[in-house]
């Protein structure tokens, strides 16, 4: 749902009406991650998409109907090969879909708002909502915000009161993550009992993409990361390199010895780092640094015969050789990439496939799962409930 926050929010502003349809659950090689959303509103505009095509109007018309009933739905969508008509997913996944009416009356109006309001302001926050369990419950959804002590919360499940500080717990954990999953929690807020299941959506800045180097082959990457979603920085020692000119397409430009403003700047687990200037004095002390940051991808450019000289180099000012395999050097999967468009995209083929799991080899005549998110299959039953 997060992810349409800005047309949501507006139509929020502007007293709308709407149902949003999430992705809550997902099994096989489904087309959207849990997230994903499509929302209808009261005169029928429709935006998002759960499943890429394959199922859209059967979950706009859910849409419609949840709107006019006011209840909140439950639906799981599949492959079925007995009848090659029916509503479903071509490509063989299963995808479980709640259906929730944003009324003027509905109860979760105000935390839904709040939580499409956080988003759409760049805020970092998560909302958590029942997704299986109660019929009572389903649907039920609170708010926690970066911003907030520990502990504290908006709105709540309408459970047990240790129920929506369980949840809360979880839905901080992930948002500290940047993360958007699913959680199995007992009723009564313990992890026994009967279980209910909630959705944890956050909202986070962009991750960031950090291009050291400012060369001709930096602006096509810096094109490449944006493209991603990536905050990137470029940052050279170089003023006549390191220009807005040069890198019109970067979120900002840094004139500063490379190894300097990593100290200074702040990254974190979803952050990537880009070497690109193959200079033994940038990328020493650099990598130095780089190799002992919690961040989630470092890639270094430079030929087999500078990778070699550089690791040595490395390794003389005490980089373990623990430190080093973190190193992807020479920077970029093998697409036989010449131009600086190649090999941005050889780079950010790299950095997916690692942050996704993928292996980098062609999926055809490859028998591994297309997705590799570690998504579970949907479990237990589901159905329709007011």
């Amino acid at each position: 749902m997060l992810d349409i926050a800005d047309e949501l929010h507006r139509w929020v502003e502007q007293g709308r009406d709407f149902a949003v349809a999430t992705v809550v659950a997902v099994g096989g090689s489904a087309p959207r991650q849990p997230g994903a959303a499509l929302a209808v509103d009261s005169e029928g505009t429709a935006i998002g998409s759960v499943s890429g095509g394959c199922v859209e109007g059967a979950v706009y018309e859910l849409c419609r109907q949840a709107l006019q009933d006011g209840e909140t739905v439950l639906e799981r969508f599949g492959y079925s090969d007995d009848d090659a008509f029916a509503v479903g997913l071509t490509c063989g996944g299963i995808i479980d879909i709640l259906v929730t009416p944003v009324r003027a009356d509905a109860a979760a109006r105000p935390v839904l708002a709040a939580a499409l309001a956080a988003a759409s302001q760049g805020e970092a926050a998560a909302v958590a909502r029942v997704t299986s369990g109660p019929a009572e419950l389903l649907g039920r959804a609170l708010l926690v915000r970066a911003s907030d002590e520990a502990g504290a919360y908006e709105g709540g499940l309408g459970g047990h009161p240790e129920l929506d500080r369980t949840v809360a717990g979880e839905a901080r954990a992930l948002l500290d993550a940047g993360r958007t999953a699913t959680a199995e929690i007992g009723e009564d807020g313990s992890r026994c009992g009967r279980p209910i299941e909630v959705l944890v959506e956050s909202s986070v800045p962009p991750p960031r993409m950090i291009v050291f180097g400012a060369i001709d082959f930096a602006s096509a990457l810096v094109r490449m990361g944006k493209f991603l979603g990536y905050h990137v920085t470029v940052c050279d020692a170089r003023p006549v390199f390191a220009t807005t000119v040069r890198f019109p397409d970067a979120d900002e430009i840094v004139v500063e010895w490379p190894h300097r403003y990593l100290e200074r700047t702040e990254v974190d687990a979803r952050t990537v780092l880009c070497v690109l200037t193959h200079d033994a004095k940038f990328d020493v002390p650099l990598l130095h640094l780089a190799l002992r940051l919690p961040v989630a991808y470092v890639g270094a450019m430079g030929s087999r015969r500078t990778h070699n000289d550089r690791n040595a180099r490395l390794r003389e000012v005490g980089v373990t050789e623990l430190e080093l395999a973190r190193l992807r050097s020479p920077i970029g999967l093998d697409l036989g990439a010449r131009t600086p468009e190649e090999t941005a995209l050889s780079i950010a083929a790299e950095i997916v496939a690692h942050r996704r799991g993928g292996s980098g080899v062609s999926l055809t005549g490859a028998h591994t799962p297309i997705h590799h998110d570690g998504s579970r299959r949907p479990a237990g039953r589901i159905g329709s409930v007011a």
